[in-house]
């Protein structure tokens, strides 16, 4: 479909030169999805976030260590004291995530000196592949589009995506409520062929077929100027169709041929009846049509007031209150009622009525409508070259364009290669503002490179204290004079003390198996 391929296409284009522009106008050569060689590789020091263990105290081991006291803790709250220590770090793992730490450079108190260089995609903390994938996420930041001013293409690119999109979106929206709305039906010509062939008897056949005369009749038809793709097939125009021969040849019991659609009916373009006989036979043939909506023949009395002879439910109650209101039948008190006239009065049989019943009342004034009724007579005289019919029938079918819209709704042409191209689009993006702060990076570093280390140390040292969640001063505990406090000599005790008990544990458990 035009429509289908065109709105399709439109979007399909405009992914391709969004992509296009990002990968060869912003950085030529950069292949789709390019990442810079040392991009995500950790830039900190040893230790956490980047590598290493918590600082702990030293003779101690860490899975032991409460942080909320300088002392051991005891042997049976382990487990426990681990499970809060993960908790903790995961909670501050989170909270770093959705708020920076106080006092922390961020893109606006220190844009030159952008501290984590780590690439959301290779840290799992982060949890980046789980983001949903937004609009926003597809804008170059302002301070990229300042280094590079051919980057306005790319956003006037992105203002028409998006103008584009929401075209198509209203679009569809009207097309789903145009088809909630019954769709005018077209009158089109369906001509009818009708057509026999005879074939005389002969003595030589060896069948039983050829030598008795036959003959056969075909009933045949199409749609004329049908711009469909799909061509309907014959039999779907009619509910039912019987063929009458004549009665003294054929006899009482087979005289007739009837085809009546059901629910399993297979449509097919014709139909064909084959008999025997050698001399010319009239027939009529009765076709009904399969109206959609369906449609009923009124009741005399009821044509002749409304001048309508055969028409659908609706419109025949349309044209009741058409003429209520042009004869102003209905009450002036009670605007529920109508008082009849005597034309209503000879068809409904009653003086006044309610226009809610007259739905109900119409049940026994809808007929349904007449058949098309064709005599034909079936000739065996071979000189005869007229064996052709054709009628023209007029009929009823459905607006192609209810069926084009359908087909544009459920339409997935090109929606893949959009996705895809929407996801390289995203990639680009965020390798370009990975390698921005990159760049951002290393001219801080190179304007005044002692400074930027002693920036960076107290970034990575808060950091380092919010994601370990380590109580107490690190500096102060490096010292030796830190562990001749008087607490040391219980900490060493209960420390052995420890050992001890998990030691003894296992020797009984180790017995006990034995003597089991």
């Amino acid at each position: 479909m035009a429509t289908e391929e065109t709105a399709g296409g439109a979007r399909k284009a405009t992914k391709s030169k969004l992509f296009e522009f990002l990968v060869h106008g912003v950085r030529p050569g950069m292949p789709s999805g390019a990442r810079m060689p040392h991009q995500g590789a950790p830039m900190g020091p040893p230790g956490p976030p980047y590598g290493g263990s918590p600082a702990v105290r030293p003779g101690l081991p860490p899975q032991v260590m409460e942080p909320s006291r300088k002392r051991p803790a005891p042997s049976q709250q382990v487990q426990q004291q681990q499970q809060q220590q993960q908790q903790q770090q995961q909670q501050a793992v989170q909270n770093r995530a959705r708020k920076k730490p106080v006092g922390f450079p961020g893109a606006n108190e220190m844009p030159a000196r952008q501290m984590d260089m780590r690439e959301p995609q290779s840290d799992p903390t982060l949890g980046s592949n789980a983001k949903r994938r937004k609009m926003a996420d597809k804008i170059l930041p302002q301070r990229i589009r300042e280094l590079v001013p051919e980057s306005q293409a790319y956003m006037d690119l992105l203002a028409f995506e998006r103008k584009l999109d929401q075209t198509i979106m209203r679009k569809r929206v009207d097309i789903q409520e145009a088809l909630k709305r019954p769709m005018k039906q077209q009158k089109r010509k369906l001509r009818l062929y009708i057509s026999n062939t005879f074939n005389p008897a002969r003595p030589d056949a060896d069948d039983s077929d050829g030598s008795i005369a036959s003959w056969e009749l075909r009933v045949e038809g199409k749609l004329l100027d049908d711009p469909g793709k799909q061509k309907k097939k014959f039999s779907s125009f009619f509910k039912s169709l019987v063929i009458e021969l004549d009665k003294d040849l054929y006899g009482p019991d087979n005289h007739l041929v009837e085809w009546h659609r059901t629910a399993t009916t297979q449509e097919t373009d014709g139909f064909q009846v084959k008999r025997p006989g050698d001399v010319s036979v009239r027939c009529t043939l009765l076709l009904m049509l399969d109206y959609q909506p369906p449609q009923f023949k009124l009741d005399p009395r009821l044509a002749r007031l409304l001048g309508i002879h055969t028409q659908t439910r609706s419109c025949i109650i349309q044209a009741l209150w058409q003429y209520v209101k042009t004869n102003k039948l209905q009450d002036s008190h009670d605007k529920e009622y109508i008082n009849c006239d005597k034309y209503f009065q000879q068809i409904f049989d009653c003086p006044r009525l309610k226009f809610s019943e007259i739905p109900q009342r119409l049940t026994n004034l809808l007929l349904p409508p007449d058949p098309i009724v064709i005599n034909h007579v079936i000739s065996v005289d071979p000189n005869d070259q007229k064996k052709t019919a054709c009628y023209d029938i007029d009929v009823e079918v459905e607006d192609p364009l209810k069926s084009q819209m359908s087909s544009f709704l459920l339409s997935t042409a090109n929606q893949q290669e959009i996705a895809t191209l929407d996801n390289k689009i995203h990639e680009t993006i965020e390798s370009i503002n990975q390698l921005k702060i990159q760049r951002d990076f290393m001219l801080s570093f190179s304007r005044d490179p002692k400074g930027y280390i002693q920036d960076w140390l107290k970034s990575q040292s808060r950091d380092l204290k919010l994601m370990t969640d380590v109580v107490g001063n690190p500096e102060e505990e490096r010292r030796a004079a830190f562990y001749h406090e008087p607490w040391s000599q219980e900490a060493v005790s209960r420390y052995f003390y420890c050992k001890i008990q998990q030691r003894r544990q296992e020797l009984e458990q180790a017995l006990a198996v034995r003597n089991t």
